[in-house]
């Protein structure tokens, strides 16, 4: 299952981290970038109520991977597996929230920002890891830490936007976690915004 899932993470390039002031709000935002062609969905944990959002989402599109951002912890993590999500993404990296994802075979992406954090990711099941904040590194930064560890597989995270998306793949992203530059406006300018993301990583391929 977690080779599964993290493939369609790849596969769709492009998650959506979600963040919103109620579970009902994350819900339409969810729905509005599900409308605009996104197939991989990151709730975040700072959403109040979230579990409500991934359980809602996860049963109302079952084709569409729904994960849960900013768990800290591993009975975080749990809650968030019993609600649904497909994978778990971490600001940090957490041994115990690994060694959970490992058994129920969900992948865990944790936040990494040094070699040293990403080899301990590795070391300890981590298929992908998320590079963040990825706005402090910009995109040549992946081949620098590919250097080392070529078989390294990264899903930037903040700092991801239409001007730079491309460079970020051109650089030897997997996948690109976006946030802030897609939910703006209107529901409606969402749905938009995420075609433009949608059709740019297209070209990406």
């Amino acid at each position: 299952m977690a080779n599964v899932n993290l493939q369609q993470i790849k596969e769709s390039k492009i998650v959506a981290v979600i963040r919103a002031d109620s579970s009902k709000e994350a819900i339409a935002f969810s729905e509005a970038c599900i409308r605009g062609g996104i197939t991989s969905i990151e709730l975040t944990y700072t959403i109040p109520y979230v579990e409500e959002a991934i359980l809602t989402l996860s049963k109302r599109f079952p084709e569409i991977l729904i994960g849960a951002g900013t768990v800290l912890d591993a009975t975080t993590a749990k809650l968030a597996m019993q609600a649904g999500a497909g994978f778990i993404v971490s600001p940090g990296f957490d041994k115990d929230t690994a060694l959970l994802c490992n058994l129920y075979q969900i992948p865990y992406l944790p936040g990494c920002m040094t070699v040293t954090e990403m080899m301990t990711a590795l070391s300890n099941g981590c298929s992908m890891i998320k590079l963040f904040p990825g706005g402090i590194f910009g995109p040549k930064a992946i081949k620098a830490f590919k250097a080392p560890l070529p078989h390294l597989s990264i899903m930037p995270t903040g700092g991801v936007d239409l001007d730079n998306i491309d460079e970020w793949f051109h650089s030897g992203a997997d996948a690109v976690g976006v946030g802030s530059s897609l939910l703006k406006g209107s529901l409606s300018e969402i749905e938009k915004r995420t075609r433009e993301f949608v059709l740019r990583v297209s070209y990406c391929s």
